[in-house]
This record gives C-alpha cells, structure tokens and sequence, in this order.
C-alpha cells in the first residue's frame, strides 16, 4: 500500500457516516455517492423478503413520476436483484442469464427511460426466525444502486472496484441506521415506562430478540415464570401467548394497542399490553413491539406526559385522558381543561380511535390496566 489517503474518499466516508443522523438521512449521501462515481443518480432501497413496496427508495434529483411508478408497479417486477451479498454485479450482464422475452415490461422501461447503465449492490441483513409457524423471518436488504444514463460512457471495471471498495462501510452505516431507528421508536415509551408508570418494558424486534429492557423487566424475566430470555430472545412459556406475540411482530391485526394475561402461579400472574412501534423505514412497518408489564391491581396514576407516550396521543388529549381518568364526565372534563365541549368531544373521538376502544367506560378500563387491573 502507498499509504497515501484520498481525500475523495476520505469525504465519502465522513459523508456517509454523518448522513445516516441527519434529517433527510441518507440524501447527501447518495448525491455524494453519484458524484464520486460520475453516475446520473445513486438509489437506496430498503426492503424485506416478500414486500410488495420496499420500505425505504431513495434517488436525489429523480423524477417523481418514475419513482412513484416504481414505487406502485415496477418494485415488485424488478428483476435485478437477488445478487450476491456485498458482489458489485451490473443490470446488462444481469439480465444476459436471463432468457431473452423475461420481464419484458421492464426490459421496456429501462430502455425509453435510457437509464439502462447499472451497477448493482444488494446487502443482506437479519437470520433466519424462530423455527417452523414464523409468518416472516426478520430479514431485510438494502440495495445500492448507480445509475448512468446511456449518452454517458459506460462503467468501467475501475468503477466497479471503486464501488466495492464501499461494502464494508455501507453494510455498518445500515446496521448503525438500524440502531438508530429503534432507538427513537423506544424514546417515548422508555420515557412512559421509567418515569410516568413504573412498568416493566420489553423491546423487541422481528426476530424476537430483546432490543433492550428495563431493570423491572429484567427482574421479570430473571424468574424465569411465564416468559424468560432464551440466548437473546423472549420466550413466552403460553403458545397462545407466543403466538399472538409472533402474529404481532409480523404485522398482523388492526394495530394500536393489544392486552394479555401472563399466567404465573407462583411470582403472580402480569397483564401485558403490546404496542407496535414504527420503525417503518427499515421494517416495513412490523418488526418492533414494546411489551409492557404490570401485576393485576397496582394503583399507579398515569400524568398527560405518560399517557401522550404510551398511547401514541397528543399532548391535549392526553390531558383530557388523564382528567377523565379521575373519574369526571366529559362536560366536566372540558369545564375543568378550559376547552369547548365540541373540542373535547372531538379530541376523544380520536384517542378512541387510537387506543381501540369505542366508549369511555371501555378507556377507563384500559386506564386501569396501565396499573395491572
């Protein structure tokens, strides 16, 4: 080695790594990325096994229209992808194992379109789930493309080495977005749970494994009573509990907020309730579930912070939740809050709508099993 740095790539990297944080993650990077590379555009997709539209699809300074019809139709058409992990591959020698008539309405596109000149990177992410029954596996990939339009020259084996030299980097720049998307799904619920509750918190991701618990949960799964950790994974000892668990992780049901009961005979039985977290630019929408646990009967009173944080709720209507929580009728509630009865009665339409009940006497119910009732 000469041991002489390039600045070129050098900035690429700081670019890369700097971006994933920012506000529009990714963006500047990709403009970087095309630039470096001489390309028209550079492409990220995220996306997971079986998905009929990617999670994330990125291309700074396309066309809207292209992208959205993308997006809608041709993503679940596209050909090019299933490469190797971390094997830089282009569209044209791709496409020549195919036999000539497949994908023709692609085939079609690409061509009017004249951006036909690709370079392709697929990074694979996640394991294989939790044995037989599991509706999805966790997986997910994030694909790099470039992309030349066909007035330009070609790429060139100089380019593609330059492009693979990138693999290491982008695959920890995806693992660390990752991070960072939990990390803000849980911020609000961490917050509900140490500081307005007092419950025990579990986060998981698709593949059950547990992101992070707190020190109640901890204490919980310790006992080994009704659910437990396996290596890095909540196991719950009901199959019907590990069931719904599961069906939720994959994205089934209406979602909002889902409650159980933990049967333990000997620590004393815990009420569960689930609630899904978005983490939907890596996941699609599933993956992620912050499980809290209460003992049936604790007397714990919930402030608007608490409320606003565990039920996904505006800072108004959780404080109209919690005046209501003390037992006022609505009239009451709105009187002692300064706000018109139309207005609280509108903000209560939407917390029924959001926590899934259908009448007050049903979220009063709810209320209390933030306490374990």
């Amino acid at each position: 080695m000469s041991g002489v740095v390039d600045p070129e790539f050098s900035g690429l990297l700081a670019t890369l790594y700097a971006g994933i944080a920012e506000e529009r993650p990714w963006h500047r990077f990709l403009e970087a990325l095309a630039s470096w590379l001489k390309s028209t555009h550079a492409t990220l997709i995220i996306t997971a096994p079986g998905k009929r539209q990617p999670a994330t699809f990125l291309t700074p300074g396309s066309s809207p229209d292209f992208d959205a019809n993308y997006m809608q139709s041709l993503f679940a058409d596209d050909p090019f992808q299933g490469l190797g992990d971390g094997v830089v591959t282009s569209y044209a020698e791709f496409m020549g194992l195919l036999p000539d008539g497949a994908y023709p309405e692609y085939r079609k596109v690409m061509a009017e379109t004249g951006f036909d000149q690709v370079l392709g990177l697929d990074l694979h992410f996640g394991q294989a789930g939790m044995g037989a029954g599991r509706i999805d596996d966790g997986r997910y990939e994030a694909r790099f493309r470039l992309t030349r339009h066909r007035s330009l020259p070609n790429f060139t084996s100089d380019d593609r080495a330059r492009f693979q030299a990138l693999t290491a980097h982008l695959k920890s720049a995806v693992r660390l977005y990752e991070k960072l998307e939990f990390a803000g799904a849980e911020h609000g619920v961490f917050h509900a749970a140490t500081q307005g509750l007092g419950l025990a918190l579990i986060i998981l991701d698709r593949n059950h494994r547990i992101v992070s618990a707190n020190a109640l949960a901890d204490e919980l799964l310790g006992q080994a009573e009704g659910l437990l950790r396996r290596g890095d994974a909540l196991v719950l000892t009901d199959p019907v509990n590990q069931r719904r668990v599961t069906g939720l992780l994959a994205g089934e049901g209406a979602g909002g907020l889902t409650r159980f009961r933990i049967d333990r005979a000997q620590c004393g039985d815990l009420v569960a309730t689930a609630r899904p977290l978005d983490v939907s630019t890596i996941h699609a929408g599933a993956g992620a579930l912050a499980l809290f646990l209460a003992r049936p009967g604790a007397d714990q009173r919930a402030d608007p912070q608490t409320l606003r944080d565990f039920l996904g709720l505006t800072i108004a209507e959780a404080r109209l939740t919690a005046v209501l929580a003390e037992g006022l009728s609505l009239v009451e509630a709105a009187k002692r809050l300064g706000i018109a009865h139309n207005t609280a009665k509108v903000q209560l339409r939407s917390v029924f709508a959001k926590t899934g009940v259908h009448r007050q006497a049903q979220l009063m119910a709810l209320l209390g099993s933030l306490g374990g009732s």
